[in-house]
């Protein structure tokens, strides 16, 4: 009898892949950009599936009704693995699929999994653009999913839901080799609070040091901040909408040619560098109020009045608490 499987993966680009690389088996893309907006604790997967979709919507990146009902729709599949002799997990090694692999992990190590198997393809090479060979060459690396991988997972996800941060921090110190690309996920994810110096997120300071360098137009602008990533996982919609946001208010970092919706993407829209921007760039300033105004870091809530601080260079956390 030919196995039945559930090749669960991080969105339609790699669904994509698979299909072209003929790859048995079911799709079900994952579809949640969930380093971006909240991801508190508490709740299960309806409730947050519920959550997620409400922010996503509210960027204006998809209708809610649509997207509730695409949510529910997904979650059903999941619940339906038991059909399935074999689930794979094809994800990659950037924060967007660790952070997706975190999530399934969790909610299947509080399943009764009967009789289907878990497997995982998790490599640093990206499935979208790979070629069907070698997609098929990953099946060589296919691994069982251990007991000790889900009990990570279930640490891990734990942690990043946790409405501050000291507990994602802590997983550093501790013995991470059951999911190889975690150690790198946490970092980045701490690598977008606030800079003790300057107040920026590293993907903030990036477009700031991209744009004050003369490269102003959005398309050539998101392409060469790519570059600036050893693991890519910022898609263009949430590239454009930072730069919103440090376009806005009384003390703005960048200008805009002209004002578009911040889901709407102007390819040619033209930025420019203000004063205060180059003053933060210098580190004459904190733009740590600005960028932390309403902004959600997995479950942890950041407020001009209550946000905490990274410093990559020496791994310190720092909390400013109302």
């Amino acid at each position: 009898m030919t196995e039945r499987i559930l090749n669960i993966t991080n969105g339609d680009c790699a669904v994509a892949a698979l299909a072209a690389a003929a790859m048995p088996g079911d799709p079900l893309p994952w579809r949640d950009i969930l380093h971006e907006g909240p991801v508190p604790g508490g709740l299960d997967l309806a409730a947050l599936s519920e959550v997620r979709a409400r922010f996503i919507a509210e960027r204006g990146w998809a209708s809610l009704g649509p997207l509730q009902a695409e949510f529910a729709a997904r979650d059903a599949r999941l619940a339906g693995f038991r059909d399935y002799d074999r689930v794979r997990f094809w994800f990659e090694h950037d924060l967007y699929d660790q952070l997706q692999l975190l999530q399934l992990l969790d909610w299947f190590a509080g399943e009764d999994l009967g009789g289907t198997r878990l497997t995982l393809l998790c490599t640093d090479e990206y499935l979208g653009p790979s070629s069907a060979d070698a997609i098929r060459q990953r099946l060589s690396a296919e691994t069982a999913v251990a007991g000790a991988q889900l009990e990570l997972a279930r640490r891990a996800w734990a942690a990043f839901r946790q409405p501050t941060p000291e507990a994602w921090v802590a997983l550093l110190r501790s013995d991470l080799t059951q999911l190889p690309f975690l150690e790198g996920a946490i970092r980045r994810t701490l690598e977008e609070y606030p800079h003790p110096r300057t107040g920026l997120s590293r993907t903030a300071f990036q477009a700031l040091c991209l744009v004050a360098q003369g490269e102003d137009r959005f398309n050539d602008l998101f392409k060469e901040y790519q570059t600036t990533e050893e693991r890519s996982f910022m898609g263009d919609l949430g590239f454009y909408g930072l730069l919103h946001t440090l376009a806005e208010g009384e003390w703005a970092l960048l200008t805009i040619d002209r004002r578009t919706p911040a889901h709407l993407i102007d390819p040619e829209q033209r930025y420019g560098v203000t004063d205060q921007g180059r003053e933060v760039l210098a580190g004459r300033a904190s733009a740590g109020e600005q960028l932390a105004r309403d902004r959600w870091i997995g479950g942890v809530h950041l407020r001009p009045d209550r946000y905490w601080t990274w410093d990559a260079a020496t791994d310190t956390l720092s909390g400013m608490n109302a």
